[in-house]
């Protein structure tokens, strides 16, 4: 299909030899919304790694923004990753250097060298994310809620038509919580930027509803939001 960025077809999923899941098939359009919902430990971590090439693609046929992830080895999974947004928990900023520094370290990582242009970059997703002031900030000084707006900030750096999101809200307050949602929702709708979503937070999926998927029992399956 022409508007997906996913695509997958009759796939099997494994964490080493164990097979978590099995035929998932699934498709995600450019711009769309999407919840991976299920308990801990049935797979959706799994899934979003298979996405992002941390796991091998070994049954089945699958393709990410473009990329087969059959024919993906280890030399092709950083170019998968500079068309994708991944968004995580713990953020995982580097706690020795300042916001700028840390966005520019991802830049540079991933090929950019005028400084000038890098600049640029940083001040406009610093402001899509409302923390454009927040640049010389450490860290250690920001909030968890401006902690994961940076987070986000870092994902859109590479301009990705695909953001994969692994329990963005998990440490977060319910307040905070619903301003990463209006974010994230912000952007898939405003800049035509799909978004998974990892979640075991039903009450963020009710305040925030959009189309779902639940894993569970080693399957992959459409959750129509009655099941809530």
């Amino acid at each position: 299909m022409a508007d997906s960025i996913i695509t997958l077809n009759n796939v099997n999923i494994y964490q080493g030899s164990s097979l978590v899941l099995l035929d998932v098939n699934l498709t995600v359009n450019k711009g769309e919304f999407v919840y991976l919902v299920g308990k801990t430990g049935t797979g959706k971590s799994s899934l979003l790694k298979t996405l992002y090439g941390e796991l091998s693609l070994v049954e089945g046929a699958g393709t990410v923004a473009g990329f087969d992830l059959k024919e993906l080895d280890w030399k092709r999974v950083p170019f998968l990753r500079r068309t994708l947004g991944v968004v995580f928990q713990d953020f995982q900023l580097l706690t020795d250097r300042n916001v700028n520094e840390n966005l520019k370290f991802v830049l540079k990582a991933t090929g950019w060298t005028d400084e000038r242009l890098m600049n640029e970059k940083i001040a406009d997703v610093l402001d899509k994310v409302g923390l454009k002031s927040k640049g010389f900030k450490m860290p250690f000084e920001l909030s968890g809620g401006e902690q994961q707006r940076i987070d986000i900030a870092r994902a859109l750096l590479n301009s990705p038509k695909l953001i994969l999101a692994d329990e963005p809200t998990g440490n977060l307050d319910p307040e905070t919580s619903d301003e990463i949602m209006k974010l994230l929702f912000h952007i898939s709708r405003d800049y035509n930027t799909a978004v998974v979503m990892a979640t075991h937070d039903y009450i963020v999926v009710q305040k925030f509803p959009a189309r779902m998927i639940r894993t569970g029992q080693g399957r992959v399956e459409e959750l129509a939001s009655i099941h809530l």
